[in-house]
């Protein structure tokens, strides 16, 4: 059995170009300090006393930043590189990290959490651009699943680290995310250097093929409307999760942080031979299954108040999110050609980013103004209506 589970994951890591996993390594380093977000909405009521609606209104304000960011990412990756935009994008947020330690005043906070969004949510579709640009189609979706198995090996320290750091002061996350946020650019730096392809862009070589104008791509926009759905029950992890797990759960915030650290785990762990097994099939068909996992583990939670029970909610939705985002990132990498990658990859994130934005107003406004059990019970709702509307996409016939 052991040379079993052995031979699967030497399949599946194997054959992947060297680039790729220096591009991982990258966010594993920048992840593995990633903090600041997860408590940020326990620092604006905790740390700053300000009210559950206050909070989701700053991190909405994050949400818009983060859409101008995507959107640019993807744009300038096309342009100038995807390398030298993520370079960018790290430095400039541990500047931003740094700074924002240090402010008190709520128009302030609020002016540099827009800036910090923009140049911190421009590294997604750079770093998912430059991986697209490496792999060919065939090795895509475990490239995106080694990205994310970087991605949630970090968060599986940084939560925990900053549950435990957030116990004796808030401000000690800041300085870990950014100083993080520097080591990642210094490796990044060091590996691409001398590899001169992956620091210019395709504008030069741009020519007209099928799929470059997204929006004659009907399929595409209406995959948008559901990653914009994905999105809004996802970015309650970020914002209303974390609140009713104190509140209601009476879970502490270094616990909260180790259920964080179950749900990157698990990702690490089953991630990678799990796209390995199922990339052969119908990708829409199992990002459909994905999506509904993913809102029915959050509508669980009313259902107890025991520790226990808010960890096997994680497992639900953890797998959910194994399903969705890895073949979805696949499947958008592989309808654009080498000139409107990027754009392509940036307007996915575009959508993900304004459920950021529109998402921590609404799920704090339902938590806090009417329910926190109608708050989960929506996201199981629209966990049914993505899974019913990327099933009814596959039968839409592919207009050339």
């Amino acid at each position: 059995m052991i040379r079993t589970v052995f031979r699967i994951y030497k399949s599946a890591f194997s054959g992947l170009p060297l680039a790729v996993w220096m591009l991982s390594l990258v966010v594993f380093v920048n992840r593995s300090g990633t903090m600041v977000l997860f408590f940020l909405s326990l620092y604006f009521t905790r740390e700053l006393h300000l009210p559950v609606t206050m909070a989701g209104k700053l991190i909405s304000i994050y949400g818009i930043g983060s859409l101008f960011g995507s959107f640019l990412g993807g744009q300038l990756s096309d342009k100038y590189g995807a390398v030298r935009i993520q370079l960018l994008s790290l430095l400039t947020t541990a500047l931003g990290f740094f700074v924002l330690s240090t402010l008190q005043g709520i128009f302030y906070i609020a002016v540099v959490l827009f800036f910090l969004a923009i140049f911190s949510e421009s590294f997604r579709p750079a770093n998912a651009t430059a991986i697209a640009e490496i792999c060919p189609p065939l090795q895509r979706p475990r490239a995106f699943a080694l990205n994310r198995l970087a991605i949630n090996l970090g968060v599986s320290i940084g939560p925990a680290a900053g549950g435990l750091l957030a116990s004796r002061d808030y401000h000690y996350l800041f300085w870990i995310d950014g100083l993080t946020c520097l080591a990642a650019a210094i490796l990044l730096m060091f590996y691409f250097r001398r590899i001169p392809p992956f620091l210019t862009g395709s504008a030069g070589v741009r020519t007209e093929m099928k799929k470059g104008k997204i929006l004659e791509d009907r399929i595409f926009l209406r995959i948008l409307l559901l990653v914009f759905a994905c999105g809004l029950i996802f970015i309650q992890l970020y914002n209303t999760w974390p609140i009713y797990l104190r509140e209601i759960y009476g879970i502490e915030e270094k616990f909260i942080g180790l259920l964080l650290t179950l749900n990157a785990l698990i990702v690490v762990i089953f991630e990678m031979p799990l796209v390995h097994k199922i990339q052969k099939y119908d990708h829409l068909k199992m990002v459909a299954l994905g999506s509904f996992l993913l809102g029915f583990g959050f509508a669980l939670l009313p259902l107890s108040t025991l520790t226990v029970f808010a960890a096997f909610t994680v497992v639900v939705w953890s797998v959910g999110e194994m399903l969705v985002f890895p073949l979805l990132t696949s499947f958008i990498a592989d309808r654009a050609n080498d000139a409107a990658r990027g754009k392509y990859l940036g307007f996915y994130n575009l959508a993900f980013s304004l459920a950021m934005f529109v998402g921590p107003a609404v799920g704090a406004g339902l938590y806090d103004q009417v329910s926190p059990t109608l708050l989960w019970v929506c996201c199981g709702i629209t966990g049914l209506i993505t899974f019913i509307g990327f099933r009814w996409i596959r039968h839409i016939p592919v207009k050339e």
